[in-house]
């Protein structure tokens, strides 16, 4: 299935990241052919960083991994969903899951998610 897959331009795909267990949608990332095939491998999330330029595991500075439970390809091989098992928290502001800020229809922003961990404190200030 993996040769069928629609990488972009750049060699990526997108992934949609989301818990097994509350169906959150924690976050989304992207991937490359080699950050994919090691996350099929050890079955961890691994991602390409595209500010950084480089594959990491997802939560190998704070410790918060992704446990690989389930992977759906789409329609069109153009993105994947992958459902993990979440330790502690997907975001690095400290939030279990990245969309924990809610726009409401005055175009307003609202904190709706309470705050895991302090980031400070993991991500050394």
């Amino acid at each position: 299935m993996v040769e069928k897959l629609k990488f972009d331009k750049n060699g990526l795909i997108p992934a949609i990241i989301q818990d097994h267990k509350t169906q959150k949608v924690l976050t989304l990332c992207y991937m490359n052919k080699e950050s994919l095939a090691r996350s099929l491998t050890e079955g961890k999330v691994y991602v390409f960083r595209r500010s950084k330029k480089r594959i990491m595991l997802k939560g190998e500075t704070s410790g918060n991994i992704q446990v690989i439970k389930e992977i759906f390809v789409d329609c069109e091989n153009n993105s994947l969903l992958f459902r993990v098992e979440q330790k502690k928290a997907a975001c690095h502001a400290g939030y279990f899951t990245c969309y924990y800020r809610k726009i409401d229809k005055d175009g307003s922003e609202k904190v709706v998610e309470k705050r895991v961990f302090d980031p400070k404190d993991v991500y050394n200030g």
